[in-house]
């Protein structure tokens, strides 16, 4: 038999190896050989640091989109809280705000309520609080509606004041609202006294157009300065004396006319009165009149003694 022709290649049973069984038992003992050499001799713990070492960076590369989506949701989450919590705040400061302001009104109303009663006590006289509802429509005149009529008691030509001085008159009344023209009203007139003189003049509305007092038929050469305060008279019989009309603010006196020009500034509220107070008229708290009996003709009188 040629040589070439001979088999030299080693028979199967020795070309199989270890069997897949040994391998297990021999890796699982090698496994456990080292874990308990790791845990009593720390065999492993050089080459775990230079692996985390080394793998960290791939490590926080590969962490970034989750660390950014968690980021992301968090901030998106925390400027949604905080543009909430402002939100509240700006409300709780306006509320306070507006509290605050309700406040100091309600707070200045009970101040001009006070001072009403108390010039009221001093007068002694009836009347009645109101409030002022609007301006009469007419550009023309200088008028208000208040918010009490005939239901309340209130009367025609009854003097209206706040609690500085005289406002002004009643001069329409209907059941629940009445009309007041202001003193500073062109076809009002009102008899005024000056304190500081005695000197007794009628105060009528300005007609140029501000709200003014004009002192009229005063002559050029009478006592009056500027400063001087102008009180009511009394003497027509609707408006209590004493209470305070206005303070003269310009005299003008010329040659070529025989009466002054005299400026008064009214010391009530004609613009921005809130509260009132409308006073029965002075001809309802003074006695009646005594009737004089007309004279009997004189054949009258001869023809009853005969």
């Amino acid at each position: 038999m040629p040589l070439g022709t001979l088999d030299r290649t080693p028979p199967a049973f020795f070309k199989q190896g270890p069997s897949a069984i040994s391998k297990l038992l021999f890796f699982s003992a090698l496994s456990v050989l080292l874990m308990v050499a790791d845990v009593r001799f720390h065999v492993t713990q050089p080459l775990r640091a230079t692996l985390s070492v080394a793998l960290y960076p791939i490590q926080w590369l590969a962490m970034r989109p989750q660390a950014f989506a968690k980021y992301s949701g968090e901030y998106l989450e925390s400027l949604q809280d905080a543009q909430a919590d402002a939100k509240d705040v700006r409300q709780k400061l306006l509320l306070q705000a507006q509290r605050a302001a309700q406040v100091e009104q309600l707070t200045l109303e009970n101040k001009q309520l006070r001072s009403l009663l108390s010039l009221h006590e001093r007068l002694n006289t009836v009347g009645v609080v109101a409030e002022v509802l609007y301006d009469a429509a007419d550009p023309y005149t200088r008028k208000l509606i208040i918010n009490k009529g005939m239901t309340n008691g209130v009367k025609t030509s009854a003097p209206v004041m706040d609690e500085h001085g005289i406002l002004g008159q009643v001069t329409r009344v209907l059941p629940l609202v009445s009309e007041v023209t202001l003193v500073t009203d062109r076809e009002h007139s009102i008899p005024v006294l000056n304190t500081r003189t005695g000197a007794r003049g009628v105060a009528y509305g300005e007609s140029g157009g501000a709200p003014l007092l004009e002192l009229r038929f005063m002559a050029t050469n009478a006592d009056i300065e500027v400063g001087d305060q102008l009180t009511t008279s009394g003497v027509d019989g609707v408006y209590p004396p004493g209470v305070p009309v206005g303070i003269v603010t310009k005299v003008e006196r010329r040659a070529e006319t025989a009466f002054a020009r005299i400026l008064c500034e009214p010391v009530g509220r004609v613009q921005g009165a809130k509260h009132v107070m409308v006073i029965d008229p002075l001809t309802d708290q003074l006695p009646a009149r005594p009737v004089i009996e007309k004279p009997q003709p004189l054949g009258a009188i001869k023809g009853g003694r005969r």
